[in-house]
């Protein structure tokens, strides 16, 4: 598994373009593999043939983990996706590794424990983890993970169910199979019990999109009673109230919030369901968060770009001829936003534990529109230091990549502050949702020719035709109040009216 990004500690195959057998060259695309925030396409380091494939779709590996085998030679009769077998003297215990008791889904993660064998051999023997806990971390390097410290079962035989673990019952019986980090995150997300899931990965693990396929069925069932009866069955002792510290006043408990989950929506008969994708489950993830952390506010303005235009008609031909990019209104807007943020910094920063902390470095992130299926947001870094010229070019290097899923976990992180383009559709009114942990985020809208009066040379007002679009800020008003958020419009608006743009080119 590559490293995508500083941050990227583990991936999730989602796709194999190439299979067993195939003939691969250098940087043809092998898979396609899913992070928190990206998905990308991942090339053959050498030209060769697929001689194994280690790891299967939907399965979570750590990074450095050895997903195939490229040999030079023509791998000879048919072959399938290597199900590694235990080893022949391995401890029969090792399938109990797999059994722990339900109760171990509820309990932290322990510390890792040292391995038998090292990380990524297939055959290693799998230890027991001592009572009440899962095997080390529950990551994919536990046992029965691809590339983990414990041998794989065939595809086609589930893992036997110690005594007493309550693999068959509904309470908690999903805590006795082997969950990835991400497999167990979905379940807690969504209150779902895996003994609820039939796994498809190799020995019956439960993969995500086991998980997902679930969640677009049934929507999020509630979570399973069991724990709720063991927490009933223990008797407890009342709480003894406390006095409040002399000086200080207890604050009002706010009311509690519903445990229930809301009902899920049943397609109807004549209805199409269309499952979300990655992209768009981590979109709406995001957005929800985003409303529920910041206090939006918004202000508007209306932008003459009669000043923009002129350049950018006069040079559009020579700067496409040099450049090899289009010159678009967005460059310009970039370049003005960038030098209001110098004069008002506070717009880009984020909300920290009871301070506001302000970032030294504009690290401006463009969204980018990936053919109506999506929306990623990569990061233009240190983009106070560009000019013009720069910005066209690394906005437009950045949607090419974004579109064509080449972009690292590095080129969508650190953004402190977001514009999003709506303009080239014709819209007239954007009101976006914040970036956290951004506090702001910019939205360019339609620029169309309209009439707009203008003070003549001798003081007299007219009536003239110039292109005219709106700009809109969203933005969180802990960070900052109205009259910020508006002077700091009012310089953009400014900028992008009067400057001489022609020396920028």
């Amino acid at each position: 598994m590559p490293q995508l990004g500083e941050t990227v500690t583990e991936g999730t195959i989602t796709k194999w373009l190439k299979q067993v057998g195939d003939q691969v060259a250098e940087d043809d695309v092998l898979f396609e593999v899913s992070t928190d925030k990206v998905d990308s396409e991942v090339p053959s380091p050498v030209t060769g043939y697929i001689a194994e494939i280690l790891v299967s779709e939907g399965e979570t590996v750590d990074v450095g983990t050895k997903l195939a085998v490229i040999s030079s030679d023509a791998p000879s009769g048919d072959a399938s996706i290597a199900e590694a077998e235990p080893a022949a003297d391995a401890d029969p215990a090792a399938d109990a590794a797999e059994a722990a008791p339900a109760e171990a889904a509820e309990e932290p993660d322990p510390e890792p424990q040292p391995e038998s064998g090292p990380a990524g051999a297939p055959n290693a023997t799998a230890s027991v983890p001592p009572s009440g806990q899962r095997p080390p971390g529950g990551s994919p390097g536990s046992p029965g993970s691809p590339g983990g410290g414990g041998g794989t079962r065939p595809a086609n035989e589930r893992p036997p169910s110690a005594p007493g673990s309550g693999s068959s019952s509904g309470g908690g019986g999903g805590a006795s199979k082997v969950l990835s980090p991400v497999v167990r995150r979905l379940l807690a997300e969504h209150g779902l019990d895996a003994s609820q899931i039939e796994g498809s990965g190799a020995g019956g693990r439960i993969t995500r999109d086991d998980v997902l396929a679930l969640i677009d069925r049934k929507g999020s069932p509630q979570p399973a009673a069991a724990p709720q009866a063991k927490a009933q069955a223990q008797p407890q002792a009342p709480a003894k109230p406390q006095a409040p510290a002399p000086g200080k006043t207890t604050p009002a408990q706010p009311a509690p919030a519903r445990s229930e989950p809301l009902d899920s929506v049943e397609a109807g008969q004549d209805d199409t369901v269309i499952p979300f994708t990655n992209i768009r489950r981590r979109t709406a993830e995001h957005m929800v968060r985003s409303k529920h952390t910041s206090a939006h506010t918004v202000v508007a303005m209306e932008v003459d770009y009669s000043a923009v235009e002129s350049v950018r008609q006069a040079e559009k031909e020579r700067f496409k001829q040099h450049e090899g990019v289009s010159l678009t209104y967005l460059p310009f807007i970039a370049r003005a936003v960038i030098d209001a943020i110098a004069d008002w910094p506070n717009i880009n920063s984020s909300v920290g534990d009871d301070v506001l902390i302000v970032h030294n470095h504009i690290n401006l992130g463009v969204a980018v529109d990936l053919n109506l299926e999506g929306l990623l947001v990569p990061v233009i870094h240190d983009a106070g230091d560009k000019r013009l010229r720069a910005l066209a070019r690394e906005v437009a290097s950045l949607a090419e990549r974004a579109r064509s899923k080449r972009l690292t976990m590095d080129d969508i992180s650190g953004g402190t502050f977001t514009l999003t383009n709506a303009g080239p559709f014709g819209t007239l009114f954007t009101i976006p949702v914040i970036n956290q942990p951004q506090v702001a985020i910019l939205a360019t809208d339609g620029i169309r020719k309209k009439p707009v009066v203008v003070e003549l040379p001798d003081g007299t007002d007219a009536i003239a035709i110039h292109p005219v679009g709106n700009l809109v800020l969203s933005f969180d008003h802990r960070a900052i109040d109205g009259a910020y958020a508006s002077v700091f419009m009012r310089d953009i608006k400014q900028s992008l009216e009067t400057r001489d743009w022609s020396t920028e080119l």
